[in-house]
């Protein structure tokens, strides 16, 4: 059950971020919420409060980003940052 409500968060992030994309500056509540959920999800999984989610991190609280942390890390550091992941999601979402 746990996995289907973190892959069922994962998809209305995706979702609210296509979104995010094509709508102008006041964004919908339900953009809100889903920036709101992913920002909080990242400030748990990011235990040592650095603004960097390490590999491991993003495996013991945000496993979405553990799958695809490769991909997330472009400039191949070692870590992710909130706006990377919110990059690859919004990327991501556009090619659904």
């Amino acid at each position: 059950m746990r996995k289907i409500l973190v892959m069922l968060a994962a998809c209305v992030a995706c979702a609210a971020f296509a979104q995010t994309a094509t709508q102008p500056m006041g964004a919908s509540p339900r953009v809100e919420h889903a920036l709101g959920q992913l920002q909080t999800r990242f400030s748990s999984a990011n235990t040592t409060h650095d603004g960097k989610l390490t590999r491991e991190q993003a495996s013991a609280g945000m496993p979405m980003v553990a799958r695809h942390f490769d991909e997330i890390d472009t400039q191949k550091n070692g870590y992710v940052t909130l706006p990377q992941i919110e990059a690859f999601m919004r990327e991501h979402a556009t090619q659904r």
